[in-house]
């Protein structure tokens, strides 16, 4: 793989941000960084969210960017500070532990908006329709417990008449209302994603993933990485959407997504697996975009890259996270080896990529 480097800024603050209207919620921009600044744009667009009102009929949210107030950029900043904290712990007692990390919170412009309107149409139809067909499958976990101490219920609790407060009753508490998975979705961004279409395949597949999960209600993690930007940032995160601080905005971080330099696998795959294994859910699937084999500097690459995706998969195997590895670039068969046949799936056809991984997530519910 040709090793590529560029230089990328560091964490900047959010300049613009929307709030939410009573006919619908204005887009608003974000950024992952204190120095860059955002682009504004006074262009509104229709989107058919995965939102849905009371009938079932979907909500309709309309672009129209306004400010971000102190208070939230300060919350912004903070989440941030907290992923590269949460991060470096994560890697601390790997062959990592040295890195310069840096975990970025993408921005995005009106073009990024534009991008995901465009990719984002012809998927919608069939995320809605696998989703249509997986929720009622769904299974929620039923209660057994009561709650105590109500007014009114179906279990008369005799021995808290002495009270006189009148909570003489308990109620049943509901089932669980979201499944019991989690889904973390890493893509390569190395330089070689540039080629065959495969930088355009991952976001399609990406925001079906995400549009999926918002649908089903599943917590996600999208992140993706690279390697090598500069001297000083050896390793690049890039937190496009995650559960701790979700907000309809990260569709448009995604189109963030792009070639970049270097890839350094087992790194991004131990900081999102340690994420997920710390989620209260049951089922824990961390899924893997890439197009070629582990290569950054010095020498991560070769036997020493493949011996740490190893060893990195088994040891958070046994913390309960199910791996699978979609490979779209000239390097399956590394990918394959380095993974394990049954954790491989080979996309041959980039125009299934998308379907494929939201059909496979189903499978886990």
């Amino acid at each position: 793989m040709e090793i590529a480097i560029e230089e990328i800024h560091t964490d900047t603050d959010l300049i613009p941000e929307n709030e939410a209207e009573e006919e619908g919620i204005s887009f608003k921009k974000s950024a992952d960084s204190e120095e860059s600044s955002s682009i504004s744009s006074d262009e509104s667009a229709d989107l058919e969210s995965t939102d849905s009102g009371e009938n079932g009929s979907p909500k309709y949210h309309k672009g129209n960017p306004e400010s971000m107030s102190e208070e939230e950029k300060q919350k912004e900043r903070d989440f941030r500070k907290k992923l590269n904290r949460l991060s470096r712990e994560n890697v601390s007692d790997s062959i990592h532990k040295a890195v310069k990390l840096i975990v970025h919170r993408p921005e995005y412009d009106a073009t990024n908006q534009e991008e995901y309107f465009k990719l984002s149409q012809g998927l919608m139809p069939i995320v809605r329709e696998i989703a249509r067909t997986t929720l009622p499958l769904l299974e929620h976990e039923v209660s057994t417990e009561y709650a105590k101490n109500h007014y009114y219920g179906s279990k008369f609790q005799a021995d808290s008449v002495a009270y006189r407060d009148f909570r003489y009753f308990a109620k049943k508490r509901p089932p669980t209302e979201s499944p019991g998975l989690v889904v973390g979705l890493r893509v390569d961004e190395s330089a070689s994603m540039a080629a065959f279409g495969r930088l355009e395949a991952a976001k399609r597949a990406v925001i079906a993933v995400y549009e999926f999960c918002q649908i089903c209600n599943i917590p996600i993690l999208i992140y993706g990485d690279t390697a090598d930007v500069s001297r000083l940032e050896q390793m690049s995160i890039f937190a496009y959407a995650d559960y701790d601080k979700m907000d309809f905005r990260d569709r448009f971080r995604l189109m963030g997504i792009r070639a970049r330099s270097n890839n350094r696998d087992g790194m991004a795959l131990r900081i999102m697996a340690e994420r997920l294994a710390a989620a209260p859910k049951q089922t824990k699937l961390l899924i893997s975009i890439s197009d070629g084999q582990p290569k950054a500097m010095e020498d991560y690459t070769g036997s020493l890259a493949m011996q740490d995706m190893r060893q990195t998969i088994t040891h958070y195997e046994r913390k309960g996270i199910t791996f699978l590895a979609a490979a779209i670039g000239q390097d399956k068969d590394v990918i394959s080896q380095i993974y394990g046949g049954e954790r491989f799936l080979d996309i041959t056809n980039l125009n299934e990529l998308p379907a494929k991984l939201v059909r496979i997530i189903s499978r886990y519910l």
